[in-house]
C-alpha cells in the first residue's frame, strides 16, 4: 500500500493542477453550424460570435484575458456579437474589476450588425441598473425584455433580449407580440431555463449560465448544473418543438475557480438554412496572460 501512496498522491496533484490552472486558463474557438427550422435562405450563414459567463476577476479571467478574448472575437468577422450575461464574478479568489471598466474594454468589440447583451443573474446580485450603464455608456446595446430590427443582405430579422429567468420578469411575451409575424426571431438570454416557455416564432434562442456544468467527467458528465431542469439544457445544441436552443459554456467560473472537461469557449455560430447536419470544431487558442 506504501509503494501505491506516491502514484495517488502525483495522480491527485495532476488532476489538481488540470482543473484549477491548466484548463481554466485555456481559450478554445468552437466553431458550431446550427440549421434553425425555418431559417431563411437570404439569411443562410450569418455568423455570431456569442461571448457569456466572462465573470472578469475570476483567477485567469483578469483584463489581459479579456483583451484576448476581445481580439479573437474580431478576428472571426463576425456579423453579430451577443454577450448573454455574467460579466462580473462572485469566486472564491477573485478580484473585484468594475463594470465601467469591463465595458470599456467589450467596447472594443466589432461587428456591422452590432454588439448587444443581456445581463445575467451576477450583474444584477451587483446592481444590475450600475451594469446596465455602464454598457450603454461604451456603446453596446443592452436588451431587456426589448426587440430590435436588424437587416442583413436586404433581409429583416429580429433580436430579442429576454431578462434572466432567476432574477427578473423575464417578459418576452410583449415584445414578441409586437413584432410582424412570420419574420425571423433570435432570443438572446442568460438561463436556458426560460426555453420551454418559448413558443415556434422564436427561431433560435442563445443562452449561457450553465458553465457546461463547469465539472464534466468521463461518462458521467456535469456534475452539477445550475439549471431546476438539471442537466437536461447544460451545453450545446438542442432541438425541442421546432425551434433551437444553444448553450454556451462560456469562458470564466463561478464560486470555485475550476474547469474540469469543459474549457473557456468563445462560441462561433454559423446559422444555416435549409436541413444541413450540424457539426461543430473545436480550435485551442494559445493562452492569454490573466
Amino acid at each position: 500500500m506504501k509503494r501505491l501512496r506516491w502514484p495517488v498522491y502525483g495522480l491527485a496533484a495532476l488532476l489538481a493542477a488540470w482543473a484549477f490552472w491548466w484548463e481554466p486558463n485555456r481559450l478554445v474557438l468552437h466553431t458550431v453550424q446550427i440549421s434553425p427550422s425555418s431559417w431563411p435562405l437570404a439569411l443562410d450563414d450569418l455568423k455570431i460570435v456569442q461571448l457569456s459567463d466572462l465573470h472578469v476577476g475570476a483567477p485567469w479571467v483578469g483584463i489581459g484575458k479579456l483583451r484576448a478574448v476581445v481580439a479573437r472575437s474580431n478576428a472571426q468577422r463576425p456579423d453579430l456579437i451577443l454577450l448573454t450575461g455574467d460579466y462580473v464574478q462572485h469566486v472564491m479568489g477573485g478580484e473585484a474589476i468594475p463594470p465601467e471598466a469591463i465595458a470599456q474594454e467589450l467596447a472594443a468589440l466589432k461587428a456591422p450588425l452590432g454588439v448587444y447583451a443581456v445581463l445575467g443573474n451576477h450583474d444584477w446580485w451587483l446592481g444590475g441598473p450600475r451594469v446596465a450603464t455602464a454598457f450603454t455608456n461604451a456603446g453596446i446595446g443592452v436588451l431587456q425584455d426589448q426587440a430590435v430590427a436588424l437587416t442583413h443582405r436586404s433581409t429583416r430579422f429580429w433580436l430579442l433580449g429576454i431578462g434572466d429567468y432567476n432574477e427578473t420578469r423575464h417578459d418576452w411575451k410583449t415584445p414578441l407580440a409586437a413584432l410582424p409575424a412570420g419574420e425571423p426571431v433570435i432570443a438572446f438570454t442568460h438561463s436556458p431555463d426560460v426555453f420551454p416557455e418559448l413558443p415556434r416564432a422564436i427561431t433560435l434562442t442563445l443562452a449561457g449560465h450553465t458553465h457546461g456544468g463547469q465539472v464534466r467527467l468521463p461518462v458521467f458528465g456535469a456534475l452539477r448544473v445550475p439549471s431546476k431542469y438539471g442537466t437536461r439544457y447544460d451545453l450545446g445544441t438542442f432541438e425541442e418543438q421546432g425551434h433551437t436552443l444553444f448553450v454556451s459554456p462560456g469562458i470564466g467560473t463561478s464560486i470555485l475557480p475550476v474547469r474540469f472537461g469543459v474549457p473557456p469557449q468563445i462560441s462561433l455560430l454559423h446559422l444555416r438554412a435549409g436541413a444541413a447536419t450540424p457539426s461543430q470544431s473545436a480550435t485551442t487558442l494559445p493562452s492569454a496572460a490573466p
